[in-house]
């Protein structure tokens, strides 16, 4: 794919770069999230997902917790964003807007785990997630990493400013000035609040998954030669941890091979990856849940107020209203660019509506969770 051309050349990503070490303690439960039409189960607890096993890796040994609690990185948001945000609206302020995630590095160890060997980094799934006031419902937007968007300017973890510009790949931003000025470019196109991030790096997606000895998905559709060689007949397949990401990367031989098609495919894999969690007695096993959860926690990063096992515990227990039956997710509308049918631009006014409801902490209305360019 070609990237607008006021892009930046692609800068590696090294996520020791953009955080620092914290510390914590112990581990709790983890819930997801649901708002409306529980049908749609979508990503369940999508924002605690790349924390959820570090929680229970409770009841540890001492030498465990402190050297997992070493392994997240974070971010500083209010050092990297400044005050220049946007506000919560009255009788909001106990609901939670989170930032989720799942970056693309072809640095380190994720340079290995892809066959193009392509530079740089994107992100490659990016969900807001929005945790209802009381704290019993939630709904996840994705937002297709295709979306031409306006990138504000920004200063990257190293201190020095990126500029802004328009028209750019959502999934660019990333790439060039990294995942706080991903949530300020979110910020920016929505007027959203964004309270936490989470990141996972696809390396260590991988690991996660084959601690856990695979994962099972059901194919409807057939996936027919995959960018990283991927097929699939229609029906279930166990899946193991560099097939799982060649599945959630799938896009071409899938569908109509667009990023729309993508976006269902791990939506389906992370019901089926906590499903996968929940099935199985990780707490019988502390040994197994420690290998589980270095996995995770190696490749997280938050934002610093949750950069501790501490704070992901509590957090977790914050949520336990949630029934995670009724996660909701729903798409960002999106209609193809008329300059350029390969990229897609928000669907207005319908994405305005779905912003506006997160901004209000109101259900997302019906007319809006149709995309235009779904078909």
């Amino acid at each position: 794919m070609t990237h607008a051309a006021n892009e930046e050349p692609a800068r590696s990503d090294d996520r020791s770069d953009e955080g620092r070490r914290t510390g914590g303690r112990r581990a709790a439960d983890r819930r997801a999230a649901g708002r409306r039409r529980p049908r749609r189960r979508g990503l369940r607890n999508v924002l605690i997902g790349c924390a959820v096993l570090a929680l229970a890796a409770g009841g540890t040994a001492w030498w465990m917790y402190e050297d997992l609690d070493g392994n997240i990185t974070s971010v500083d948001l209010d050092e990297a964003l400044g005050d220049d945000r946007p506000t919560k609206e009255p009788g909001t302020t106990e609901a939670l807007n989170i930032l989720v995630l799942g970056s693309d590095s072809r640095a380190g160890d994720n340079a290995e785990l892809d066959g193009a060997k392509v530079g740089g980094a994107r992100s490659d799934t990016a969900l807001v997630v929005h945790v209802a006031q009381g704290r019993s419902e939630a709904v996840a937007v994705s937002i297709p990493r295709d979306t031409l968007v306006d990138r504000p300017a920004c200063v990257r973890a190293d201190g020095t400013e990126v500029g802004p510009a328009k028209r750019v790949m959502f999934n660019s931003v990333y790439a060039q000035a990294g995942s706080a000025c991903t949530l300020k470019t979110v910020e920016t196109m929505s007027g959203v609040r964004i309270d936490h991030l989470m990141e996972i790096d696809f390396a260590g997606f991988t690991s996660l998954v084959d601690e856990l000895g695979g994962v099972t998905v059901t194919v409807d559709e057939p996936i027919r030669n995959a960018k990283g060689g991927l097929s699939l007949d229609p029906g279930q397949h166990r899946l193991d941890g560099t097939e799982s990401l060649e599945f959630v990367r799938t896009r071409y031989g899938y569908k109509d091979g667009s990023d729309l098609g993508r976006i269902g495919l791990q939506q389906q894999f992370l019901v089926a990856l906590i499903g996968e969690v929940k099935r199985q007695d990780l707490l019988g096993d502390p040994l197994k849940t420690y290998k589980i959860a270095d996995s995770l926690t190696g490749a997280l990063t938050t934002d610093s107020e949750l950069a501790s096992l501490t704070s992901l515990a509590e957090f977790g227990q914050s949520l336990q209203g949630i029934d995670p039956a009724a996660m909701d997710t729903v798409m960002l509308p999106v209609k193809y660019d008329p300059a350029d049918p390969n990229r897609v631009v928000p669907a207005q006014p319908l994405a305005d509506k779905v912003w506006d409801a997160l901004r209000n902490d109101r259900p997302i209305p019906e007319a809006a969770r149709k995309s235009p360019a779904a078909g």
